[in-house]
């Protein structure tokens, strides 16, 4: 089927074009289309693009919607199944509650904030033990005695990490108070007091 095949180059370039490097097509059978690669893929193609930190999108192949934070889900729920989960319950219906809430956009960026810190810590402690370990080869046992060998590099990270945090928490605090102040966190409750503006 040759003219399928030049049909899905052309998205691929323009996604290319747009700064995205690949395109995937959701089909409604459930099966991925790579536009780069002119084939089908599985989830678990999927999963390596994101381990070699690869940018792609996901999109419906009927209907164009974008379908990427989908498809990161679906890979999510199968490594949580996997026998190794990341989130315990509690944490899964903490994250639940804070739907339609009024602080759901601040959890948000909150969470991404927090993760990303960590990533960057875990990177710098990497590079700080290049030649000694090989990355590829840690375990989370290994890691764990590692963090645990290195006190003084560790505290650095964690007090940087936890400025971080800091700084975060104040600036929700913040907005906090203006929601509270403009009526949009309680509609219908009066400011409190303290938190309201002097006229």
């Amino acid at each position: 089927m040759p003219s399928q095949r030049r049909s899905a180059a052309k998205p691929a370039a323009e996604a290319a074009a747009e700064g995205v490097s690949r395109v995937l097509k959701k089909y409604p059978n459930r099966r991925l289309y790579d536009t780069r690669t002119s084939s089908y893929i599985t989830l678990a193609d999927v999963k390596q693009m994101v381990l070699d930190g690869e940018t792609f999108e996901v999109r419906d192949a009927k209907s164009g919607d974008e379908l990427t934070r989908s498809i990161l889900l679906q890979i999510i729920l199968e490594e949580e199944t996997g026998g190794a989960p990341m989130f315990s319950a509690q944490m899964l219906s903490q994250v639940i509650r804070f739907y339609g809430h009024a602080m759901q956009g601040m959890m948000g960026s909150y969470l991404e904030t927090n993760l990303q810190t960590f990533v960057d810590m875990q990177t710098r402690l990497a590079e700080q033990t290049q030649g000694v370990y090989d990355p590829q080869s840690f375990t989370p046992e290994t890691w764990s005695r590692l963090m645990t060998g290195q006190g003084p590099l560790m505290q650095g990270l964690m007090g940087n990490y936890l400025e971080q945090s800091k700084t975060l928490y104040e600036q929700m605090q913040e907005q906090v108070k203006e929601q509270i102040k403009s009526g949009a966190l309680f509609p219908g409750i009066p400011g409190i007091p303290g938190l309201t503006t002097k006229r």
